[in-house]
């Protein structure tokens, strides 16, 4: 089938379904489903319980000063 032969309806299905895919294929994580090591398992929940005692980690605005970027 054409577009030119396709309904508004049938059109907008076609290209709701062309975004629905593309955006999946943006978004997908290429990651899903494999395991994490130990030691970065423990630096993210290390991480967290920094972040919930309220400790700030260094500034975005630092890191790129240190490492010659601009912000």
């Amino acid at each position: 089938m054409q577009v030119k032969d396709m309904t508004v309806t049938e059109l907008k299905a076609l290209i709701r379904e062309t975004v629905t895919e593309t955006l999946e294929e943006f978004l997908d994580d290429p990651d899903s489903g494999l395991a994490l090591k130990e030691e970065v398992r423990q630096q993210l929940i290390e991480s967290r319980k920094r972040r919930e005692a309220g400790i700030r980690g260094i500034p975005a605005e630092e890191v790129a000063k240190k490492l010659g970027l601009t912000w």
